[in-house]
């Protein structure tokens, strides 16, 4: 019997690394695909909403990884939230959001909530799937956000140790929360450089992701 097939579906060419480095370390029996349709994110931040049409292209693109063989499908860019519930709903595998397992973990740190991001429209997404969780979970969250400006540009010309340096910079100032999200699998490569602080978790989706779907299908 071959292992799972995962698609792993990106808005942008900058978070295929870090989830297919996570899948090597953690996972390497799965096999993976890469799906890249990034004029979404550019139209998501064109139109400044998610639209109906840009939903039904969510579904269309995970009936496509289904058809192609996908065992469970992993949307990668943060920021849709809404299309990719859509996307679950239209096809017959576990459909992943990019960002569940993680938040998962973040709550069960404590209540007081840091989220970072490096898309900035990915922010509301975010900020109302903890607020949803925290809901379910019958509990109150206190909530910080904040933009880490100039990290993607730099990622995208080539420099990923100022990226790096950005976002450690960023995370200097919101240490007063028990669980500090980086919001975009594109920035879990910072994590080793954000300076411990007692009380205060930091979190990447890339590996939350990979371990949440090998239990799932193992």
């Amino acid at each position: 019997m071959q292992p799972p097939r995962i698609a792993l579906i990106h808005a942008t060419p900058v978070a295929i690394e870090p989830i297919v480095s996570a899948f090597k370390a953690l996972w390497p029996e799965a096999r993976t695909t890469n799906l890249l349709e990034d004029s979404l994110s550019a139209d998501l931040a064109a139109e400044g909403c998610l639209t109906q049409a840009m939903i039904e292209r969510f579904v269309t693109l995970a009936r496509y990884a289904r058809g192609c063989g996908a065992d469970a499908i992993l949307f990668t860019c943060s920021a849709f939230g809404p299309a990719i519930e859509a996307a679950r709903a239209s096809v017959d595998v576990p459909v992943l959001k990019p960002n569940e397992a993680m938040l998962d973990e973040a709550l069960a740190c404590g209540t007081h909530i840091g989220i970072m991001g490096t898309f900035e429209p990915s922010i509301p997404s975010l900020k109302a799937e903890v607020e949803e969780l925290a809901r379910k979970l019958g509990v109150e969250v206190e909530i910080r956000t904040r933009v880490v400006h100039g990290a993607l540009a730099a990622l995208h010309e080539g420099q990923p140790a100022e990226h790096d340096r950005l976002i450690a910079a960023a995370a200097a100032e919101m240490k007063d929360c028990d669980a500090l999200i980086l919001g975009q699998f594109s920035m879990a490569s910072a994590a080793g450089c954000i300076a411990a602080h007692a009380g205060r978790k930091v979190l990447t989706s890339p590996a939350s992701a990979v371990m949440r779907l090998k239990d799932a299908l193992s």
